[in-house]
């Protein structure tokens, strides 16, 4: 990082529009910043069944039970989350501490990702470009994005400014119960599926309230949201052989924003020009601005 500080050149992962947006605003680019965590997952809980109790071990539960892993109950996967938490935390970390080395207020287009490890494990990685106000005193904590150039740019002009990527994560298992094995069956017609429309829900729901609480923690007013994933798949029941179970993962990104002028934004909407075709009232209208005039 002193190097290229010192170098007077820098390197960005911006497109020319990008570029073009993030002077527009007042900014300029100071380098290309990365933070990257290789993570080992060993346990990562969830490997009792939420549900399977409901049989006493004999046959299908009559009704299961939806576990999300903000909950922290019986089988759900909340040490797992903590994991994605941290290693994603520690590479947003160390990517905002390169960014304070060069002088940069922020980062801009953020890319989080997750990537297998060849030696093992997984590489969790965040990669960006820093940014800095010419004038500017520094931050204390660098700002982070993953909004695009021009994004950041109607932002700034809206009188907002990033606080920081707030992320929301939760994984949700549910057993497989009678409803869902007759609902699933391919005599059972058009129907809902009511088990999996509660996996799906709750998941959702658990990971917009965790988004809620990062963007509070990172002391936003509000988070525009870029990333909305979920990944479904399903296991042999770990408690009860033949049975599944499936699980729900569900990941939202977004930057907290917080509002720094109210200059920027408009007291209402423009005036509305009404012009009549009728000529008369248009003649009468040109005599009396005539008279006003004089």
């Amino acid at each position: 990082m002193a190097e290229i500080r010192e170098s007077g050149t820098w390197g960005s992962a911006l497109s020319s529009d990008e570029f073009t947006a993030i002077r527009g605003a007042g900014f300029q680019p100071v380098g290309q910043v990365l933070g990257a965590a290789v993570y080992n997952i060993g346990y990562t809980g969830g490997y009792g069944c939420p549900g399977s109790w409901g049989s006493f071990g004999f046959g299908v539960p009559y009704q299961g039970v939806t576990q999300v892993s903000s909950r922290g109950g019986y089988g759900s996967f909340g040490p797992l989350v903590q994991t994605l938490y941290q290693a994603r935390h520690k590479a947003i970390d160390r990517m905002v501490e390169e960014c304070r080395e060069l002088g940069g207020h922020g980062v801009v287009g953020v890319r989080l990702s997750i990537g297998s490890f060849p030696a093992g494990g997984l590489e969790f990685k965040a990669i960006g470009t820093a940014v800095r106000a010419p004038g500017a005193p520094p931050r204390r904590r660098p700002f982070t994005s993953d909004l695009s150039g021009q994004d950041f740019a109607k932002l700034i002009a809206k009188g907002w400014v990033p606080a920081g990527l707030a992320l929301g994560i939760s994984i949700g298992a549910r057993h497989d119960d009678f409803a869902t094995v007759a609902q699933t069956r391919w005599g059972a017609g058009n129907t809902e599926v009511t088990g999996y429309t509660e996996l799906v829900n709750d998941a959702r729901h658990d990971a917009r309230h965790q988004l809620e609480a990062d963007v509070k923690r990172l002391g936003g007013e509000g988070v525009v949201v870029a990333s909305m994933e979920m990944r479904v798949r399903e296991r042999e029941c770990p408690s009860q052989e033949g049975r599944r179970d499936h699980i729900v993962e569900v990941t939202n990104i977004g930057t907290a924003i917080v509002r720094f002028s109210r200059n920027a934004e408009r007291a209402g909407p423009p005036a509305l020009a009404i012009l009549s075709l009728d000529p008369q009232r248009r003649q009468a209208a040109r005599v009396n601005i005539g008279a006003n005039r004089t």
